[in-house]
């Protein structure tokens, strides 16, 4: 026969029981409310890095542009300066140094003297498409 000890401590086991299931219930719902609100943060972190992704492609190409425009401006200025050189070796070293000597001698001071202007072409080359135009 059951005693009536054996029935308070299988009310007592039962009411742990019951305490028990409502606790692991509760953790449970808080659990699934903060796994809901990672799961917001991290699709919302995601789209965050697709739009940074894009900023950063987009930034990859600018610089790929802009590093085209240096190279071509520096061929255009090499060409420049070889122009410029081929022009120099064209004319005399001897004349300038003459004309120097006789407007020093005609009392000229060099702040009076008029520049002379050089003239010189640039070679014609291949236009790129994105070639940024500095002259």
């Amino acid at each position: 026969m059951i005693s009536l000890e054996q029935v308070l401590l299988l009310e007592t086991r039962v009411a742990k029981a019951i305490d028990y299931v409502k606790k692991v219930t509760a953790d449970n719902a808080e659990l699934v409310r903060q796994k809901e609100e990672l799961v917001a943060k991290l699709e919302a972190n995601q789209k965050r890095i697709d739009e940074l992704e894009v900023h950063v492609m987009r930034f990859k190409d600018e610089q790929g542009r802009i590093e085209d425009g240096i190279v071509a401006a520096l061929d255009r200025l090499s060409q420049f300066e070889e122009a410029f050189e081929n022009s120099l070796k064209d004319k005399p070293l001897a004349a300038p140094a003459a004309e120097k000597k006789q407007t020093h001698d005609a009392g000229q001071s060099l702040a009076e003297q008029t520049p002379r202007e050089v003239f010189f072409e640039i070679p014609a080359g291949e236009t790129k498409e994105n070639e940024l135009d500095i002259f």
